[in-house]
């Protein structure tokens, strides 16, 4: 039996790489799931095809995470097509590395504004109607754990996402709402190919510090969501699961 069978899913950031490897996952064990994206409508259309060809239920929902309105909408439009919501998975999120004296303002706003206010605003959104078994997955990183050099404000946001998964944990449990978050290592997606990291000796040195001697796939993460988006985690809540072929 599909663990998630009748559960509805919102991903965050799902158009392409380990969000729509996600989307894909929550939907091939049962899930009905938003597959959001901010501007690649082609890319949620792909991954919504992708679903439902292969038998499962989703729809494309356009929005921003880091502006309120469209938090709201993304969530909205969850209920209004499948009535209900179960799950959450902010996937939402923005990279790039600077060292220290190129930080700009810019720079700064754009990497918070999505990474975690857009996450706090999903949340705010989805908490109204996500009820006792509910779970909410946060994509976080292990640059918290490995905080490598020219990434302050990008690691910056990902120990606020660990920080703030733990801090919903506790004030969400008592509703019996689990919050957990997955800490991807380097992963090969069309943005770490875009940003040069494939193939590049930022890969080598993953791949050297990585005991399993490879780096992720968008698979690797998307089962462990999988994993924590369902009851057979119903045991687990406030947990940052590293999943880095034990890179640390």
């Amino acid at each position: 039996m599909s663990k998630l069978a009748g559960k509805v899913a919102v991903v965050t950031g799902a158009s392409k790489g380990i969000g729509a490897a996600i989307a894909k996952s929550l939907a091939a064990q049962g899930a009905s799931v938003v597959v959001n994206y901010a501007s690649s409508k082609a890319g949620a259309d792909d991954v919504v095809a992708a679903i439902t060809a292969a038998g499962g239920k989703a729809v494309a929902v356009a929005g921003d995470v880091s502006k309120a309105a469209d938090a709201k909408g993304i969530v909205d439009a969850a209920v209004e097509t499948y009535g209900r919501l179960d799950i959450l998975v902010n996937n939402s999120g923005v990279y790039g590395f600077s060292p220290i004296e190129e930080i700009t303002e810019e720079h700064f706003h754009k990497h918070f504004n999505v990474n975690v206010l857009g996450l706090l605003l999903v949340t705010q959104a989805a908490v109204k109607h996500l009820g006792e078994g509910g779970s909410i997955v946060n994509v976080s990183s292990v640059v918290s754990r490995i905080t490598p050099p020219g990434s302050a404000v990008y690691t910056a946001t990902k120990g606020a996402v660990d920080g703030i998964t733990g801090v919903l944990a506790k004030e969400l449990g008592p509703r019996k709402i689990r919050v957990n978050s997955v800490n991807p290592g380097m992963v090969a997606t069309e943005g770490t190919h875009s940003a040069g990291f494939i193939g590049s000796d930022l890969e080598t040195w993953a791949v050297s510090t990585t005991p399993l001697g490879r780096i992720g796939q968008p698979d690797d993460i998307a089962e462990v969501v999988t994993f924590l988006a369902s009851d057979e985690a119903r045991w687990l809540t406030g947990e940052s699961l590293i999943a880095s072929g034990g890179a640390r």
